[in-house]
C-alpha cells in the first residue's frame, strides 16, 4: 500500500504507517501536481492547506481513503469521495484538550490584559494602573456548545470557581448536571454571562450566530472568546461593540478568512488575536497523527475506521430496500431538530413495515446525523452513532413493528425534551422522500431543499387568509400548502412551502394573529 502525505503530519504517525505501507511526504503540491500523481496512491493525508476537490478524487483511481489530520472537512469534497467509494476519515477529538486549554488561556489573557501589558512594558513604559483586570472567580461563564471542547472548557473553568451556564439543546440535562453546568436559553446566556465562549461547528444554522442583535443584549463588562470558527461571529459587529464600550473585550483565535494579516479585529487594543493556535501543541499533533495512522491501517486491513465521516455502509444485498430510506431518516431527524423545543433527553425510533425485517443500524445513524447536523463537531456514522448519543447523555430507544397500516414502510422519530415531545414520520413513495406525520397530524410533504413554515393554530375562518396577506405583502410566494386538523375549529396544523425564507418581522406578525400558537421556519 502507498500513502501520500500532502501536508505536515507528526513523525509518530508517519512511523506507524511505515510499518505496513510505503509513505511519501510531499508538501506544497499545487492542485495540478497532486492530480497528476494521486492515481498511484491508496491513501491521501491532508490538513487544511491542501484542497481535495472532485477532480483530484476522480484522478485517485486507487484511493481507498482520504484522511484529514484534524477535525474540519471544509477542504475535502466528501460527497465526491462517497460516490467513488472512498472512505473519508478525520481526527475530531485529537485537539480537544489543546483547544480547551487555549480557550482558558485567552480568557485569562483578556481578563488580565496580558498581551497589552507585555507590549507596553517591553516598549519601555511601566504602567500598572492602565491594566486593572478582573478575577474569574465568582464570574459567570456562558458556553455556547457543550460538545467535546465545550465540555472540557467547563471542567477546567470549575477550578477557577466560576458559575457555569451553557446553551446547547442537544445535550441531556443529566449530562450538563454532571458537568455542573446549568442549561439556559441563548438569550439568558447572553444577558447573564461575564465571559462567553463559543464551541460550535460552522453550519448554515450557526453562521453569524453572534451579531449586532445578540451583542446588544450582553453586559458591557462581558468578554467574548472564540476558538471555534470565525464565521460564528459578525466581526464588524464585534469590533463596533468593543469600540463603543458595549463589550469590555474579546479574544479571538479564528477568523472568517484564513490565513489573514488584515482583519478589522486586529485594529482594537482590547481585542486579543492569535493565528488559529487552538490545535497547535506538540501533544495534539501527535495524537492527531496517531489517530489518522491507526484508521488508515484499519481500512487497509479491512476493518472499520473509528472516525469515518462518509455515509454508513449498507450491504449490497439489502441496498435496494434501505438506501432510499437513508434520505428519509436524515430528513426526519433534521425536521424534528428544527421543530422541537426544550432540552432533548430521549429519542424513540420506530421502524414499521418491510424495513423492520432488516438491520436498521445505518438508518439509526442517519437519523442521528440529521438530528444533530447543526451542532455536532463530528459527522455521525454507523461507527460512532451510539458513542455520540452517549456522550451527549441521550437515550435512544429503537423498536420494530412488522406491520404498517398506511404504508409499506415507515420511520417514526419521537423526540422527548423538557418542553414535551415532537414526533415526525417519513416514508418513500414513488422514489421520493415524503414526510407523512408531524405530531398528531397526518400530512404529505415532499422536501424540496427549500423553506417551509409550520404553524400550529386553532382552525377558524379567516386565519389562512390573514397569513397569506402577510406573506403577500412581503412579496413571498407560497408554492404549496398543506392543512390538517383534528376536528372542526379545533387544533390544526398549516404547512406552507415558500420560495424564499420568511423574514423575522413577518414571522412575528403571523404569531400575533389570534389563535396562532407557533410559526416555525424550517429548511428541508
Amino acid at each position: 500500500m502507498k500513502v501520500l502525505i500532502a501536508d505536515p503530519v507528526a513523525e509518530e504517525g508517519i512511523k506507524a504507517l511505515q510499518t505496513q505501507a510505503e509513505v511519501l511526504v510531499k508538501l506544497g503540491l499545487k492542485p495540478e501536481e497532486l492530480k497528476a500523481i494521486i492515481g498511484n496512491y491508496d491513501a491521501l493525508i491532508v490538513r487544511s492547506e491542501t484542497k481535495v476537490t472532485a477532480d483530484i478524487i476522480e484522478a485517485g483511481r486507487k484511493l481507498q481513503t482520504i484522511a484529514r489530520a484534524g477535525a474540519g472537512l471544509d477542504n475535502i469534497d466528501v460527497d465526491a469521495a462517497t460516490r467513488k467509494g472512498i472512505v473519508v476519515v478525520n481526527a475530531p477529538t485529537g485537539n480537544t484538550i489543546s483547544a480547551a486549554e487555549h480557550t482558558i488561556a485567552l480568557m485569562l489573557a483578556s481578563a488580565r490584559h496580558i498581551p497589552q501589558a507585555n507590549n507596553t512594558l517591553k516598549s519601555g513604559v511601566w504602567q500598572r494602573s492602565a491594566f486593572l483586570g478582573t478575577e474569574l472567580r465568582g464570574k459567570t461563564l456562558g458556553i455556547i456548545g457543550l460538545g467535546n471542547v465545550g465540555s472540557e472548557v467547563a471542567r477546567r473553568a470549575m477550578a477557577f470557581e466560576m458559575r457555569l451556564i451553557a446553551h446547547d439543546p442537544f445535550v441531556s440535562p443529566e449530562y450538563a448536571q454532571n458537568l455542573r453546568v446549568t442549561l439556559v436559553s441563548l438569550e439568558e446566556l447572553l444577558t447573564e454571562s461575564d465571559f462567553i465562549s463559543l464551541h460550535l461547528p460552522l453550519t448554515p444554522a450557526t453562521k453569524g450566530l453572534i451579531g449586532a442583535k445578540e451583542l446588544g443584549k450582553v453586559k458591557p463588562s462581558v468578554r467574548i472568546i472564540n476558538c471555534a470558527r470565525g464565521e460564528l461571529i459578525d466581526e464588524e459587529a464585534l469590533f463596533k461593540a468593543v469600540e463603543e464600550g458595549r463589550v469590555a473585550g474579546a479574544a479571538v483565535d479564528v477568523f472568517s478568512e484564513e490565513p489573514t494579516t488584515d482583519n478589522i479585529l486586529f485594529k482594537h487594543h482590547k481585542i486579543i488575536v492569535t493565528p488559529h493556535l487552538g490545535a497547535s501543541t506538540t501533544e495534539a499533533q501527535v495524537t492527531i497523527a496517531q489517530d489518522i495512522s491507526e484508521q488508515i491501517l484499519a481500512i487497509f486491513n479491512g476493518k472499520p475506521a473509528k472516525y469515518a465521516v462518509n455515509a454508513p455502509y449498507i450491504p449490497p444485498e439489502i441496498a435496494p430496500i434501505l438506501t432510499p430510506f437513508m434520505s428519509v431518516a436524515v430528513t426526519v431527524g433534521s425536521l424534528a431538530s428544527q421543530l422541537m423545543e426544550g432540552q432533548m433527553n430521549m429519542l424513540q425510533i420506530t421502524y414499521s413495515g418491510e424495513i423492520s425485517n432488516y438491520d436498521t443500524s445505518a438508518l439509526k445513524a442517519a437519523i442521528l446525523g440529521g438530528l444533530l447536523e447543526r451542532i455536532s463537531e463530528e459527522r455521525i456514522t454507523l461507527v460512532n452513532a451510539n458513542l455520540i448519543a452517549t456522550k451527549r447523555g441521550l437515550r435512544v430507544i429503537e423498536q420494530k413493528e412488522t406491520t404498517c397500516e398506511n404504508y409499506d414502510s415507515l420511520i417514526t422519530l419521537k423526540v422527548t425534551t423538557s418542553a414535551g415531545t415532537t414526533t415526525v414520520a417519513g416514508t418513500v413513495m414513488r422514489g421520493e422522500t415524503h414526510i407523512v406525520r408531524v405530531n398528531d397530524f397526518w400530512v404529505d410533504i415532499i422536501p424540496t431543499g427549500g423553506y417551509f413554515l409550520f404553524s400550529d393554530h386553532r382552525d377558524r375562518p379567516g386565519l389562512i387568509g390573514a397569513v397569506g396577506t402577510i406573506t403577500g405583502k412581503a412579496d413571498i410566494n407560497i408554492s404549496a400548502m398543506h392543512l390538517g386538523r383534528l376536528q372542526p375549529r379545533g387544533p390544526a396544523l398549516m404547512i406552507l412551502a415558500l420560495d424564499e425564507p420568511l423574514p423575522e418581522k413577518q414571522r412575528q406578525q403571523i404569531l400575533a394573529i389570534p389563535d396562532v400558537y407557533t410559526a416555525k421556519l424550517v429548511k428541508l
